[in-house]
């Protein structure tokens, strides 16, 4: 789902707009109540925190709904906002406590108490929703709450844990207002953070109105925006070039990233590093065709990640070989030590060896209007199916299909972006590749579950490179997951509007409130 940078986005680039005038750096009266529209690609799963996981889902949930702690722009490490106050209680990591804000009301009018924390969290856990967050607090054992302190026990060391607590998966809702062990299933939201939902249409559009009412970690909210969902890139940068948003973002078509000019008058433009990654995700259980580890290893021997990064993206993403991407602690580049270059005869070789009938067919699933996904999945087709050892039905689907599909296993091989959950190397490890992750591969293996634990264990994040890079080392000899690219990140404003680079800065915090006009 989500996005991190440990370096945390070390180069940004702002390229400004040209010929503004000293009167346009003051808002007017008028302006101070205009809707900025922000278009984007990434559709909402679910407007209940227990039913998503995705970087679309997220982005609204940052803005609508509180979590005891949240992310500074640029910063590693959480700060209390539903909280006044948090930290482990004792000598280990295995208890984390922390006390309420007062004056925290719901839009009932009702106030937050810390029941409605523990309700949150149980619920999350107790709904395990096929597409939600649920794998994300799989340290957590149980939560008690006594006026306003809220006390999480966990099962297992975990130093990431107040991460999390940070992220869409940490969202808190009016008990009164949301079912114990079911979803929500309206268009209702009931949060507390600095925007509330005035309207929503599914796939259209978000309407938000700051919220006079709130109390948190921010001095004060933004100006009334308006989210607008397009299909699909090309959509998206139609709706830009005929001025029906005020703001483009993830995602715009890559060739016209690539043709951004820093001179256009009209625009401002935020590129940045990103810790975003996009891997080539496989069905490893028994009846799969690649259920075979070397099956997986022949296709990771046939990947050409450059040429799918200058053809299909234009140079806008740079080539993956790693779980852990370029940036982040115990970053390596374990496929290129494994596979160093691409080699059709070892390919041969262990399907040979697996005895397995050439070509290998299977499917391979992505999402529609997400990116260059079409392009990219015809690409990867094309680079296996060109040497006769396999032969890849390819299929799209809409993105709700499509999470449901690979959650239901059905999918051989699909491709899906991950947007990190918190400025952490762990935000790669049980997610993506642990026993019963979010990814849903079927792939288990216990020595990769202890490392990833055993990772999670340490204060100084730094002690837990050795771990994370025999995690590395494992995926690439196991391939439940090819990586294939590491994203930049992009943000197109009109001239006449600020802030777009604080939209998404590698915290996974996405802070609509820090647009405006100027």
């Amino acid at each position: 789902m989500r996005s991190v940078r440990m370096r945390i986005l070390a180069t940004l680039l702002v390229l400004a707009a040209v010929g503004v005038g000293g009167w346009q750096l003051l808002p007017s009266q008028e302006d101070q109540g205009r809707t900025i529209a922000v278009g984007t690609t990434d559709a909402v799963t679910s407007l209940d925190p227990a039913g998503a996981y995705d970087a679309g889902s997220w982005a609204l949930f940052n803005n609508v709904f509180q979590s005891l702690l949240t992310f500074e722009p640029g910063g590693a490490t959480p700060v209390p906002d539903a909280a006044r106050s948090c930290g482990f209680v004792g000598t280990g990591l295995s208890t984390y406590r922390c006390e309420l804000r007062e004056g925290l009301t719901f839009p009932s009018g009702r106030a937050m108490t810390a029941q409605d924390v523990k309700y949150s969290f149980d619920r999350v856990k107790r709904i395990k929703s096929d597409v939600g967050p649920s794998s994300l607090l799989d340290t957590l054992g149980s939560v008690s709450a006594s006026g306003s302190t809220v006390t999480f026990h966990l099962a297992s060391p975990d130093a990431t844990f107040p991460l999390k607590v940070a992220t869409g998966a940490g969202s808190i809702v009016d008990r009164e207002k949301y079912p114990a062990d079911a979803l929500r299933s309206d268009n209702g939201v009931d949060g507390t953070g600095p925007y509330t939902l005035a309207a929503y249409t599914k796939d259209k559009k978000a309407v938000l109105a700051p919220n006079t009412h709130y109390t948190g970690a921010l001095k004060g909210t933004g100006r009334p925006v308006e989210l607008r969902y397009y299909k699909d890139a090309d959509a998206l940068d139609d709706a830009w070039k005929a001025k029906q948003v005020d703001v483009a973002t993830r995602t715009l078509p890559p060739r016209v990233l690539a043709g951004l000019n820093a001179a256009d008058p009209h625009q401002r433009v935020s590129e940045a590093d990103s810790s975003e990654i996009r891997n080539l995700y496989f069905n490893t259980r028994q009846g799969s065709p690649l259920h075979d580890v070397r099956v997986r290893q022949a296709m990771a021997w046939l990947i050409d990640r450059e040429r799918l990064a200058a053809t299909v993206y234009k140079g806008t993403v740079d080539p993956l070989y790693s779980l852990i991407p370029t940036g982040i602690t115990g970053h390596t580049t374990s496929f290129f030590d494994t596979y160093p270059k691409l080699s059709t005869a070892k390919a041969r070789a262990l399907l040979t060896e697996a005895g397995v009938t050439r070509p290998v067919r299977f499917t391979y699933g992505y999402a529609t209007g997400r990116g260059a996904a079409a392009e990219e999945a015809a690409e990867i087709k094309r680079q296996l199916e060109a040497t006769g050892l396999f032969k890849v039905t390819v299929k799209g689907y809409e993105w709700a299909d499509f999470q449901k599909r690979w959650a239901g296993g059905k999918l051989d091989a699909y491709a899906v972006g991950w947007v990190a959950d918190y400025p952490d190397p762990d935000t790669y490890g049980s997610a993506l590749i642990g026993t019963d992750g979010t990814m849903n591969t079927g792939y288990s293996d216990k020595g990769v579950d202890r490392l990833i634990t055993a990772s999670q264990q340490y204060a100084d994040r730094s002690e837990a490179i050795r771990d994370l890079r025999s995690v590395q080392e494992t995926v690439a000899r196991d391939v439940p997951v090819i990586p294939l690219w590491q994203a930049k990140e992009y943000v197109v404003t009109s001239e006449d509007v600020g802030g777009g680079q604080y939209l998404s800065d590698g915290t996974g915090v996405f802070r609509l409130w820090r647009l405006s006009w100027i």
